[in-house]
């Protein structure tokens, strides 16, 4: 009874607009407070803040969105959506492709979802612009480029579930290979299909010959040497993804400062907004924690295994409850707070049911993936329409066929698992 009430103050207090860390830690502390006295409590709240934060594994957090942030705020990835556009540009709906195709890029070096729909909006929403490209479809496709950053590797969510589960996360993110471009390939063809039946939303654009292309090409060769730090590092075991992010941060950081031009101020811009979302992260990872021993103390997760394992219900459908109840806290809730939030309850679950952790966590992120671009929440379309001055239904409006085709490609991969775990297996 009082794990019940503890979770309904817990989902009032959301609704009502506290931040989520505020209110895990707060419902947290109230129930051990109620279930095993103050001096209990206290002990809590003396050790949770440091022990769960001073954790080797959470390093990659800052380190990967300060990648992210050094390589957004330098020329490197307009190099990059300029070689993309220079190969693509010619066919109809090339700069939409471009985008894509760049954000692809910016994800193998980032895993910061809001950092890569800034960058593009900076980037390619003036140039569709500029050849007349519809406005909604061009807020839609930066919108949903940038979900591919929490999906390919490296990925702050993938991060986030391996350390909560102790999960490899090398194995999380040679899973989220395959996904990741069979996203990309269902995002382009959606694109190629809206331009062939409504050519007016993307106008054709100049056709440059083999000399430009190839001209194209050098500018990008920072971004691929960072590409192979880092992903290669991982992958052939030399590093681990820990390792990787301060390499890759480092490298970012040397590559924008001699290649990107980047320079006093927008250092600054980029440390201080690595800061304010690293302890954004933090502050939801140690409230979750404190939430996360109230639910220790009362068996909830393991009631609930034991409650779900009775039902006469197959697997399969009790599959289905748990990924629809992932997407409809996406249309409210950021990624990084449901991930927190939810997997001490389904984790446990998951693994009752004899699923694989590998496959699950990249459901998960897929279905937060959805999120970001689903209203009322859609961080990435509030984002592309903040920088590019463009209004918010516009970027809604845009999202809708894209949003379609994501998910279809979660679909698959709930009813085709080995399209998520044959690269693991084969590695390991």
């Amino acid at each position: 009874m009082i794990a019940i009430t503890v979770m309904l103050l817990l989902v009032s207090l959301i609704v009502l607009g506290m931040p989520i860390a505020f209110a895990l830690a707060v419902t947290g502390t109230i129930g051990m407070y109620v279930t095993v006295g103050f001096e209990p409590m206290l002990g809590v709240l003396k050790t949770t803040p440091y022990r769960t934060s001073a954790s080797f594994l959470l390093s990659t957090v800052p380190l990967f969105i300060l990648m992210a942030e050094l390589l957004a705020r330098g020329s490197i990835v307009r190099n990059l959506y300029r070689a993309c556009y220079v190969w693509m540009g010619h066919v109809r709906g090339g700069l939409a492709l471009a985008a894509i195709a760049a954000n692809v890029g910016f994800a193998v070096l980032s895993g910061s979802s809001t950092a890569a729909a800034a960058a593009m909006s900076r980037i390619s929403i003036p140039e569709m612009r500029r050849y007349g490209y519809d406005e909604s479809f061009a807020l839609g496709v930066v919108a949903i480029g940038g979900t591919l950053s929490i999906l390919i590797p490296p990925s702050l969510p993938l991060i986030l579930y391996g350390v909560m589960t102790e999960t490899s996360i090398g194995k999380l993110f040679l899973a989220g290979i395959l996904p990741g471009v069979l996203t990309v390939a269902v995002y382009m063809l959606v694109i190629l299909i809206q331009v062939r039946r409504r050519p007016e939303i993307a106008p054709a654009t100049e056709r440059h010959d083999w000399s430009e292309r190839i001209g194209a090409l050098p500018s990008t060769w920072p971004v691929l040497m960072l590409m192979v730090l880092v992903l290669g590092g991982i992958y052939s075991g030399a590093i681990t993804a820990t390792e990787a992010a301060a390499v890759g941060a480092t490298g970012a950081l040397l590559i924008s400062i001699a290649f990107g031009g980047l320079r006093g101020q927008g250092l600054k811009e980029a440390f201080s907004s690595t800061l304010r979302t690293t302890s954004m992260i933090f502050s939801i990872i140690i409230g979750a924690m404190i939430f996360g021993y109230f639910l220790a103390i009362t068996q909830m997760p393991q009631a609930l295994v034991d409650w779900v394992g009775g039902l006469p219900l197959p697997p399969g459908a009790i599959l289905a409850i748990i990924v629809l109840i992932y997407l409809v806290l996406g249309f409210f809730i950021d990624q990084i707070a449901i991930i927190v939030l939810t997997l001490p309850l389904i984790f446990p679950l998951v693994q009752s049911l004899g699923y694989d952790p590998i496959w699950f966590g990249i459901i998960v992120t897929k279905t937060a993936e959805l999120g970001l671009v689903t209203p009322p929440l859609g961080m990435n379309v509030f984002v592309a329409c903040g920088v590019s001055g463009a209004r918010v239904e516009d970027g809604f409006r845009g999202i809708t066929p894209l949003l379609i085709g994501d998910a279809l490609v979660l679909l698959v991969l709930i009813l085709l698992p080995g399209i998520v775990t044959y690269l693991p297996n084969q590695m390991f």
